[in-house]
Protein backbone atom coordinates (compact mmCIF):
# COMPACT_ATOMS: atom_id res chain seq x y z
CA UNK A 1 0.00 0.00 0.00
CA UNK A 2 1.26 3.54 -0.90
CA UNK A 3 0.92 5.96 1.47
CA UNK A 4 2.56 9.49 2.64
CA UNK A 5 3.75 10.31 5.64
CA UNK A 6 2.28 13.41 6.22
CA UNK A 7 -1.24 12.77 5.21
CA UNK A 8 -4.25 12.91 7.30
CA UNK A 9 -5.92 10.70 5.45
CA UNK A 10 -2.66 7.69 5.27
CA UNK A 11 -2.76 8.40 9.54
CA UNK A 12 -6.14 8.14 9.66
CA UNK A 13 -6.43 4.75 7.10
CA UNK A 14 -3.29 3.36 9.44
CA UNK A 15 -5.28 4.19 13.00
CA UNK A 16 -2.68 6.75 14.14
CA UNK A 17 -5.49 9.27 14.23
CA UNK A 18 -8.93 8.15 15.09
CA UNK A 19 -12.07 8.64 13.33
CA UNK A 20 -15.55 7.00 13.39
CA UNK A 21 -14.95 4.40 10.84
CA UNK A 22 -17.79 3.28 8.73
CA UNK A 23 -16.40 0.92 6.76
CA UNK A 24 -13.12 -0.72 5.90
CA UNK A 25 -11.92 -3.44 2.76
CA UNK A 26 -8.43 -3.98 1.14
CA UNK A 27 -9.31 -1.44 -0.60
CA UNK A 28 -11.10 1.57 0.58
CA UNK A 29 -11.54 3.54 4.23
CA UNK A 30 -15.21 5.12 4.84
CA UNK A 31 -15.79 7.55 8.01
CA UNK A 32 -17.74 10.41 9.06
CA UNK A 33 -16.37 13.74 8.11
CA UNK A 34 -15.45 15.70 11.14
CA UNK A 35 -17.02 19.16 10.23
CA UNK A 36 -19.87 17.68 8.88
CA UNK A 37 -22.29 19.96 6.03
CA UNK A 38 -25.75 17.75 6.27
CA UNK A 39 -27.11 15.37 8.72
CA UNK A 40 -25.09 12.38 6.65
CA UNK A 41 -22.00 13.41 5.49
CA UNK A 42 -19.24 10.56 5.15
CA UNK A 43 -16.09 10.40 3.30
CA UNK A 44 -14.89 7.33 1.15
CA UNK A 45 -10.91 7.17 0.51
CA UNK A 46 -8.87 4.73 -0.73
CA UNK A 47 -5.95 2.85 0.88
CA UNK A 48 -3.14 3.83 -1.35
CA UNK A 49 -2.28 7.68 -1.54
CA UNK A 50 -3.66 9.12 -4.61
CA UNK A 51 -3.28 13.00 -4.57
CA UNK A 52 -6.05 13.74 -6.77
CA UNK A 53 -8.37 13.19 -9.73
CA UNK A 54 -5.36 14.76 -11.86
CA UNK A 55 -3.15 11.29 -10.38
CA UNK A 56 -4.97 8.84 -11.82
CA UNK A 57 -3.37 6.31 -13.52
CA UNK A 58 -5.40 2.94 -15.72
CA UNK A 59 -4.06 1.22 -12.75
CA UNK A 60 -6.32 3.04 -10.51
CA UNK A 61 -9.90 2.80 -12.28
CA UNK A 62 -10.80 -0.45 -10.05
CA UNK A 63 -10.34 1.67 -6.66
CA UNK A 64 -12.25 4.57 -7.78
CA UNK A 65 -14.99 2.00 -8.75
CA UNK A 66 -14.86 1.00 -5.11
CA UNK A 67 -15.04 4.16 -3.66
CA UNK A 68 -18.36 4.78 -5.65
CA UNK A 69 -19.50 1.25 -5.07
CA UNK A 70 -19.07 1.79 -1.42
CA UNK A 71 -19.94 5.51 -1.23
CA UNK A 72 -23.42 4.13 -2.69
CA UNK A 73 -24.20 0.87 -0.38
CA UNK A 74 -23.14 3.10 3.25
CA UNK A 75 -25.50 6.16 2.03
CA UNK A 76 -28.34 3.82 1.17
CA UNK A 77 -27.29 1.47 4.58
CA UNK A 78 -27.68 5.21 6.24
CA UNK A 79 -31.55 5.76 4.60
CA UNK A 80 -30.61 8.07 2.15
CA UNK A 81 -31.35 5.94 -0.87
CA UNK A 82 -34.54 7.39 -1.49
CA UNK A 83 -34.23 10.71 -0.47
CA UNK A 84 -30.87 10.83 -1.97
CA UNK A 85 -27.78 12.03 -1.74
CA UNK A 86 -24.89 13.80 -2.92
CA UNK A 87 -20.90 12.96 -4.01
CA UNK A 88 -18.67 15.21 -4.20
CA UNK A 89 -15.05 15.03 -5.05
CA UNK A 90 -12.96 18.06 -5.16
CA UNK A 91 -9.95 18.95 -6.99
CA UNK A 92 -7.17 21.27 -6.42
CA UNK A 93 -7.53 24.41 -3.72
CA UNK A 94 -10.10 26.27 -6.05
CA UNK A 95 -12.61 23.24 -5.70
CA UNK A 96 -12.23 22.82 -2.18
CA UNK A 97 -9.69 20.16 -1.78
CA UNK A 98 -8.41 20.44 1.67
CA UNK A 99 -6.75 17.45 1.96
CA UNK A 100 -4.04 15.94 -0.68
CA UNK A 101 -5.67 12.57 -0.84
CA UNK A 102 -8.29 11.93 -3.34
CA UNK A 103 -11.46 11.29 -1.37
CA UNK A 104 -15.08 10.91 -1.59
CA UNK A 105 -17.63 13.17 -0.10
CA UNK A 106 -21.32 11.37 0.70
CA UNK A 107 -23.32 13.84 2.19
CA UNK A 108 -27.40 13.58 2.57
CA UNK A 109 -30.22 14.17 5.21
CA UNK A 110 -31.15 17.49 3.81
CA UNK A 111 -31.87 19.29 1.05
CA UNK A 112 -29.60 20.68 -0.98
CA UNK A 113 -29.81 23.16 -4.30
CA UNK A 114 -27.58 23.78 -7.58
CA UNK A 115 -25.15 25.16 -8.18
CA UNK A 116 -23.86 23.73 -4.47
CA UNK A 117 -22.17 27.91 -3.57
CA UNK A 118 -23.86 30.19 -5.96
CA UNK A 119 -22.14 32.21 -8.85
Amino acid sequence: MSTSSDCIFCKIISGAIPSRKIFEDGQVFAFHDISPVANVHFLVVPKIHIQSLNHLKPEHEAVMGRMLRVGSAIAQDLGLGESGYRTVINTNADAGQTVFHIHLHVIGGRPMGWPPFGK
